[in-house]
């Protein structure tokens, strides 16, 4: 017990001759030991990826989840180590109540079969935006906690200590100044007024306490000189570490961007999709003005927009023959220039003027005045049609 009061109040005395060193400092009484150069350039950019990570940290989280009360929730299932229930997204949501409302209304009707095809969309598109986060999550904001919360606390720990040794340092400073001061003045003025041996011998006591006092705290100077030293040297290390979680945090933006690029084109896949589904439903059912939709398919009933060519006869809508096909069996096309594609996913072919596509195989596509810009004419062989341009990857 004894132990712990005496380093209790050894403990109270450094941290009061600290403060007493830092306060005149602050003031301009005291000298203040600086850093080198290429420290403080360091614990300058140091700060400035401590900052920004954490802009950058929270700034993230408000984009996946929007929802303050979701977020904190989330953070406290974080804290308290355990794992967060599952929560449908919204779209998956939005779909189930859709299905759910079919089932109501009568799958057989109009409404209700278009709320069900609509709805297994919705929860298609809510299961990619889950997926989309879940890889976010363990790919950038993990990594990002874990520098604020690990890397960064050690490298925070080191700069207090650095801190610390450097006011010791600046305070054993000051004791070897002030002592060397009080033996200069001590050797410059002695004391002979009294002629008594007592008094000669008293004058070469204080003489002797005074020089063994330069010793001591020189003695200390040197201590705390290599203690400052060796933990300059440890957070410089720390701090050049920087570059390497620089180069980390790279790596997890390019997995961030390429997991919201995969996201965004599933969706853009999916409302092509469900666009095709709609149209191909609403003829079906020969829903009225069914044209006029609220959201009708973008591609046009027409491939080509150009002039008829001479001596090519125009079908009525009446004869069952679509003017696209007229088109891509009768119209030379006007070549703008050929490239490969990769073919992203299977498809289809809804009419003659199409071309299926298989997964992974190459083709040949190139593109003609007054076509539509989300369509190119695709050709494989002695196969030719038009092709949908987001299930391509355009090669160079």
């Amino acid at each position: 017990m004894d132990f712990n009061v005496k380093k209790l109040a050894s403990d109270a005395g450094v941290f009061f001759t600290r403060a007493m060193q830092f306060t005149e400092e602050k003031l301009g009484q005291a000298e203040k030991t600086e850093l080198d150069p290429h420290l403080e350039n360091l614990i300058t950019r140091a700060d400035g990826t401590k900052n920004w990570t954490e802009k950058i940290l929270r700034q993230t989280e408000v984009l996946l989840q929007p929802n303050p009360s979701a977020r904190i929730e989330e953070f406290i299932y974080d804290k308290l180590d355990k794992k967060l229930p599952s929560r449908m997204t919204n779209a998956e949501l939005l779909g189930q109540y859709m299905l759910d409302a079919a089932k109501e209304f009568g799958p057989g009707t109009p409404y209700g079969s278009t709320l069900i095809i609509v709805g297994e969309y919705q929860v298609r598109l809510g299961g990619a935006e889950r997926e989309f986060l879940q890889t976010s999550a363990t790919s950038f904001l993990t990594p990002l906690r874990n520098f604020l919360e690990g890397d960064w606390r050690t490298i925070s720990k080191e700069r207090r200590l650095l801190e610390n040794r450097r006011l010791d340092l600046d305070i054993c400073k000051a004791r070897v100044k002030k002592a060397k001061q009080a033996e200069a003045k001590s050797a410059a003025a002695p004391d002979f007024q009294e002629t008594r041996p007592r008094n000669y011998v008293l004058s070469a006591s204080a003489s002797a306490l005074l020089s063994e006092e330069v010793d001591k705290a020189e003695h200390e100077l040197r201590v705390a000189q290599t203690e400052f030293d060796r933990q300059a040297e440890v957070t410089r290390l720390l701090l050049e570490g920087i570059s390497s979680t620089h180069l980390n945090h790279l790596r997890c933006l390019q997995d961030f961007a390429e997991a919201q690029a995969t996201y965004f084109a599933q969706c853009h896949h999916y409302m092509h999709e469900l666009q095709r589904e709609l149209s191909r439903h609403d003829n079906a059912v020969g829903a009225p003005n069914s044209s006029a939709a609220v959201c009708p398919s973008p591609v046009s009933s027409a491939f080509l927009s150009g002039p008829t060519p001479p001596g090519a006869a125009v079908t009525s809508s009446s004869s069952g023959q679509k003017p696209s096909t007229l088109a891509m069996e009768q119209t030379p096309f006007p070549v703008t220039g050929t490239r490969k594609a990769k073919v992203l996913y299977d498809y289809d072919a809804h009419d003659v003027s199409e071309l299926s596509l298989l997964a992974d195989e190459l083709i040949t596509v190139y593109t003609v005045p007054g076509m539509d810009p989300d369509w190119l004419v695709g050709e494989r062989g002695n196969e030719k049609g038009k092709v949908p341009v987001t299930y391509l990857e355009l090669l160079s």
